[in-house]
């Protein structure tokens, strides 16, 4: 939402919305900058709460991105510019140019400078190797050894630094899943019946065309990555050159991707919630309340009232009457590191870990193993008869 335009694809809360309560960080980058990063964000919102707060108002962070919302939140990020800006960074970015290169020499690289995130970092997980990368070659500094810095802090935790806000409270907007999913698949139909389409082809015809043209799309930067863009490429780029049949089931394909998308997206969102606030180990972690959101006919009920008690309970200083979700912290070690020999495999984390011995293509190559073993035994029963002789000269038998 902070792109200029593109209201439908990103969902935008609407003019006459906005014009009941203060909106900050929306509309002010142009779309064109594909280097826009979550420190950039947090630059620029950081000073807008302490002027909410000056003004004796409360800061509302709304999501949409969790990872967004985290960095305000705590010390997580890390600058590696000497004068942080509000302002997007130059067209220049290092990250981007790491990321060009191959994974193996971007990792190899990592392991010379910074050996214990090299070994914290899936060697394909290009994006953040690359990060890291960045973080040494813009500070000097190897980006564990910062890590390290912040969560030794006082308030500090394994997942990064102190509580910027200590009388924060975070309220979770959640619903039964099957509610979820069919609220948007209407969102998507209301998108396209809002005018999507038309706001996604104006902005091809003047953003995109030219990259199409040369092969230079890029969707995994800036304002492309927005969901919505990627699920339509197709249709976008063949409108006009193919027979209205075609055209047609483009469209369809794509208004069902955009579909499927938003609601694994809507999923990941619900796990970070859990994995990330609710699990979150440390200390100076903010109390998560559950708003219960499946029946929007009782809307009043379940998500107005009770969130304007707990807000109002924290003003005033006292206990709010509703109780904070809390959930059991996970034993599991989300980057331990195994190399699976027969698969020739590096697995990071319990979870992919247990996951990876019950597939098919390692139970497969752990069934050849074993049938070699036996082979391997059976042939060399002879050699382990105390009567027997072997020709070999120093009397071991070949390992299978």
């Amino acid at each position: 939402q902070v792109y200029k335009g593109l209201d439908i694809i990103t969902n935008k809360v609407s003019p006459q919305e906005q014009q009941l309560c203060r909106h900050h960080m929306i509309s002010f980058v142009d779309p064109l900058v594909s280097n826009y990063t979550v420190v950039d964000f947090r630059d620029k919102a950081v000073p807008l709460i302490s002027y909410i707060f000056a003004r004796d108002k409360i800061p509302i962070v709304v999501g949409g991105t969790n990872y967004y919302i985290e960095s305000l939140l705590w010390k997580v990020l890390i600058n590696t510019k000497d004068k942080p800006s509000s302002a997007p960074r130059p067209a220049s970015d290092r990250k981007v140019e790491l990321e060009q290169l191959d994974s193996a020499e971007l990792h190899r690289r990592l392991s010379q400078v910074d050996p214990e995130m090299a070994a914290k970092l899936h060697p394909h997980d290009k994006r953040k190797v690359a990060r890291s990368l960045q973080v040494f070659e813009e500070t000097g500094i190897p980006h564990s050894e910062i890590l390290h810095q912040q969560q030794e802090e006082e308030g500090g935790g394994p997942l990064g630094g102190p509580l910027k806000y200590p009388h924060s409270c975070i309220l979770w907007l959640h619903a039964d899943q099957a509610a979820l999913d069919a609220r948007l698949e209407k969102r998507v139909d209301d998108m396209v019946a809002a005018g999507l389409l038309e706001e996604l082809r104006d902005f091809h015809r003047r953003y995109n065309r030219e990259k199409v043209a040369q092969n230079r799309q890029d969707y995994q930067h800036g304002i492309f990555q927005s969901i919505g863009f990627k699920e339509f490429h197709e249709y976008l780029v063949s409108e006009g050159n193919c027979s209205p049949e075609t055209s047609a089931l483009l469209l369809e394909k794509g208004i069902q991707a955009l579909k499927q998308v938003t609601k694994r997206y809507a999923r990941r969102q619900n796990k970070w919630v859990r994995n990330r606030f609710l699990k979150r180990p440390g200390p100076n972690v903010p109390p998560v309340y559950g708003l219960e959101v499946s029946n929007l006919q009782r809307w009043e009920e379940d998500v107005v009232e009770p969130a304007l008690e707990i807000v109002e309970s924290f003003i005033q200083g006292r206990e709010p009457p509703a109780e904070p979700l809390r959930m059991e912290q996970d034993e599991e070690n989300k980057r331990s590191h195994r190399v699976c020999e027969l698969c020739d495999r590096l697995i990071i984390g319990d979870r992919e870990w247990a996951a990876h011995t019950r597939s098919k293509s390692h139970l497969h190559h752990l069934k050849k193993r074993r049938k070699l073993e036996v082979s391997g035994h059976a042939g060399g029963t002879v050699g382990d008869s105390g009567d027997a002789e072997t020709s070999d000269e120093d009397g071991s038998l070949p390992v299978p």
